[in-house]
């Protein structure tokens, strides 16, 4: 940490027991100052060096705040109110809380701290124009001496004021950031965190505005907040001041930016998301204080932030956490007449970084039922209870302990009944908002953002609210089973072959990458063109040609992209990064997409382009797509973003898959297609792996080797090619069975041609991961991995453990 700071050349002689410029302090001073200023005066005095952008202000101190309560026997009262408070009431919370700010508000200040701060803000407004309007704007923080520890987050109890002009009004905002240490929330808060109320004391520090309001902002993690991970800075943004993306009150964009990318000086960001920025907070258009407008379509539907922008903040965001040696919650602004970019808050992450890592602790549904709302995914932990609508506190009686909590949006004041919830469900926010982030300190899962949550859902309707099952969060019907394991993950056995695992979803990847694993055996593409571009690849082509209603729907989508095209390609290297990130430095197996005629075909305006197959399953999927001129074009958006995701960005732990190559003369054109677009076998490091899926890729298992770098057995498409079934027929299903005899003999022959010419050999259908039985035959049978699916990754490792076969 570094010292306090000398005052600057020029500053007037303050009372340093009232109030002390940010350039004095130092993180050493939080007694002093509270975490908030000492966290301010930290950046500013340790950070601005190395290009970290601080507005200047000060701060009045806890002595001040102290001398101030002691006059005319105002700590007396405030004592006494308190003294047979009991906060679990939330009627005499709220009457005694009142009473408590009323008297604080109406308090005088001593004369020398009045006269003090008079001047410091003088000092700070001096020649400072703030958009021709010489009454520069500020906010008046709070900062308390116990909050942003790093075993304590206040999540904003006390009170912000933002564009305070004059004097004046500044000396009045900072009374009522005093009364703010009594909100009913901080009261609460308090006393069931074990801080004795006379111990913590409030400084307000007074802070330039950055002009944001013309511009965006936001909240950053140094850490993915959802899982931990410490891969990547998780960044939000939205237009106008940052109390909106704070409580919640707008869905924001999302952005996850690679760290390990950000310091070698590629291009790094892994996951764009466009929220919908429905407002957003401007100053108010005479005088002081804001209000709140509707944002235009055309903003909403645009990234608030340039790609350049986010890698700044992300940068930023990685000189904050390195100084303060622990993953960080930084509050930034953009300020739209400079055009620069702003850090205006930091201060420890204090959730996921006191997650003991070496425990995993899953969530499972036992059953689903009807989902009725769905939204984002707070906690990955699942609640059940009665829905308790809430439109205002005013219904705060009603709320009973284990209630699903259900509301537009919260803010700091519903925090005294937000903990009593089994859950929370929220028509707006996203996962940096108030009602995320109590969420996760109280441990209960949240699904932020659904949009019409307290329309849908019906008073005293039971419901079970999951948050484990990916990124969106689901709210089913009923209250229904799960099931909660725990499993160490600092001891896992060592087994004979490497564990993989598929994956397909990358919003999903960070969670997974916390199981044990040896990297990704398939990462589907086909998985992330549907969930991420939703669009036959054909049609964002041919946009102009489309249909009037579907060309609409297509720029609408694609509105944030530079072109329908752009779109394709950004979108799916954003798929594949996040998976390539999260497992880094271990395998990533990219099988290229493998759409059926029939399923390209439900992707919007993909009945446009695709034919009409009697078995599809047979059809038009895999290598003799790919080489197919109506393909040719399509094809090549797919290898330009796997180019990106390795070249560009570094990821060479990406290796390419190639689905259902029916003869060796596709192998060769398919090879052959790979190197024209820039992926070329061997060309740093990339290998290329076929799925041995056909009886064809055993009996000719030497031929195909020659143009692979080894197999990856698809088990679910030779069980159906060897057994002549349609596996997607109910009138046969109960015929497939991977563990058929001459299932296994093909299995077998393929493990062995693999063998025998170095060549690597793994497994990525259904089979092992449904069977364990197959699983540890496989094992016998010397498979160099097993790619599992996430659910069954840690039982199934376990039980080869336990075979007696492990090596």
């Amino acid at each position: 940490m570094t010292t306090n700071a000398s005052p600057r050349p020029g500053r007037s002689k303050l009372a340093p027991s009232n109030v002390r410029w940010y350039s004095q302090l130092a993180m050493t001073d939080v007694e002093s100052v509270g975490g908030k200023n000492a966290s301010l005066g930290e950046m500013v005095s340790g950070l601005t060096g190395a290009g970290v952008r601080v507005p200047d202000g000060f701060a009045t101190t806890a002595e001040a705040y102290r001398r101030f309560t002691a006059h005319d026997g105002l700590q007396e009262f405030i004592d006494a109110e308190l003294a047979a408070l009991d906060p679990d009431d939330v009627t005499a919370l709220t009457l005694v809380g009142k009473r408590i700010r009323d008297a604080i508000t109406a308090q005088p200040f001593p004369a020398d701290l009045e006269a003090d701060v008079r001047a410091a803000y003088a000092e700070l407004v001096a020649g400072l124009d703030d958009h021709g309007d010489r009454s520069v704007s500020v906010a008046v923080r709070s900062s308390a001496t116990a909050e942003d520890l790093p075993d304590a987050s206040f999540a904003g109890q006390q009170e912000t004021f933002l564009n305070v002009r004059g004097v004046e009004a500044v000396l009045q905002a900072v009374r009522e950031v005093f009364a703010s240490l009594y909100n009913d929330r901080a009261i609460s808060y308090r006393v069931h965190h074990g801080f004795e109320h006379a111990t913590v004391a409030l400084s307000a520090g007074v802070q330039r505005m950055v002009r944001s309001d013309l511009a965006a902002s936001g909240v950053l993690f140094t850490i993915d907040t959802e899982t931990g991970v410490d891969r990547a800075v998780f960044i939000t943004s939205s237009y106008g001041l940052g109390e909106t993306v704070v409580q919640g009150a707008v869905n924001p964009d999302e952005f996850y930016v690679d760290k390990d990318g950000l310091r070698a000086g590629r291009p790094a960001i892994l996951r764009r998301s466009v929220g919908a920025k429905a407002i957003k907070m401007v100053y108010a258009a005479n005088g002081s204080g804001v209000l709140t407008v509707d944002v235009s379509a055309p903003d909403r539907a645009r990234f608030s932030l340039t790609d350049t922008e986010v890698e700044e903040l992300a940068r930023t965001a990685l000189l904050i956490e390195e100084h303060y040696g622990r993953p960080m919650d930084v509050e930034w602004a953009k300020d739209g007449l400079d055009g620069l970019l702003y850090v205006v808050q930091a201060r420890p992450e204090t959730v996921q970084s006191r997650t003991e890592g070496a425990i995993l602790t899953r969530y499972q549904m036992t059953k689903q039922g009807k989902v009725l709302i769905e939204g984002r995914a707070i906690g990955q932990r699942i609640g059940a209870g009665p829905v308790r609508v809430l439109r205002s506190l005013d219904d705060m009686h009603t709320f009973t302990p284990g209630d699903v909590l259900v509301a537009d949006m919260t803010d700091p004041d519903w925090e005294p009944i937000m903990k009593r919830a089994s859950a929370i469900v929220t028509n707006r926010g996203g996962r940096t908002c108030h009602a995320a982030i109590i969420a996760r300190e109280l441990g209960i899962p949240a699904v932020v953002g659904t949009g019409d949550a307290t329309t849908t859902l019906a008073e005293g309707q039971p419901v079970t609210v999951s948050c484990a099952e990916g990124d969106t969060g689901l709210v089913y019907d009923g209250v229904l089973d799960f099931h909660i394991e725990q499993t160490r993950l600092d001891d896992m056995p060592r087994v004979g072959l490497d564990v993989m695992m598929n994956v397909g979803t990358p919003e999903q990847a960070f969670a997974f990458s916390r199981l044990p694993h040896r990297g990704v055996g398939l990462a589907r593409l086909e998985f992330i063109i549907n969930r991420q571009i939703g669009i036959h690849p054909r049609a964002l082509l041919q946009v102009e040609t489309l249909p009037a209603d579907r060309r609409a729907q297509v720029q609408a989508l694609t509105a944030a992209y530079p072109s329908p095209r752009d779109f394709f390609v950004s979108r799916v290297a954003e798929g594949v990064a996040m998976i390539a990130a999260a497992f880094a430095p271990h395998p990533v197996i990219v099988r290229l997409s493998d759409f059926k005629s029939n399923e390209y075909a439900n992707l919007l305006a993909g009945e446009l382009f695709e034919p009409t197959e009697e078995n599809p399953m047979l059809g038009f999927r895999g290598a003799s797509r790919y080489l197919s001129p109506n393909f040719a074009d399509c094809f090549a958006m797919e290898c330009e973003a796997l180019r990106y995701v390795r070249e560009d960005m570094g990821f060479t732990n990406v290796k390419v898959m190639v689905p259902f190559v029916r003869t060796v003369a596709e192998a060769e054109g398919v090879i052959a297609l790979l190197a024209r677009h820039g992926l070329r076998r061997g060309e740093n490091g990339l290998q290329v792996v076929m799925m041995c899926e056909l009886p064809s890729n055993v009996l000719q298992a030497e031929a195909f080797l020659e143009h692979f770098d080894g197999f990856s057995i698809g088990s679910n498409d030779l069980t159906q090619l060897t057994l002549g079934l349609d596996r997607d027929s109910a009138l046969v299903a109960g015929t497939f069975d991977e563990r058929d005899p001459a299932v296994k003999s093909l299995i077998a022959t393929a493990i062995r041609a693999c063998k025998e010419r170095g060549k690597y050999v793994g497994i990525c259908g259904q089979g092992p991961s449904d069977h364990p039985d197959l699983a540890l035959w496989l094992l016998e049978q010397g498979i160099d991995t097993l790619s599992l699916n996430p659910d069954t990754v840690v039982d199934t490792w376990l039980s080869l453990a336990n075979s007696g076969s492990a090596a």
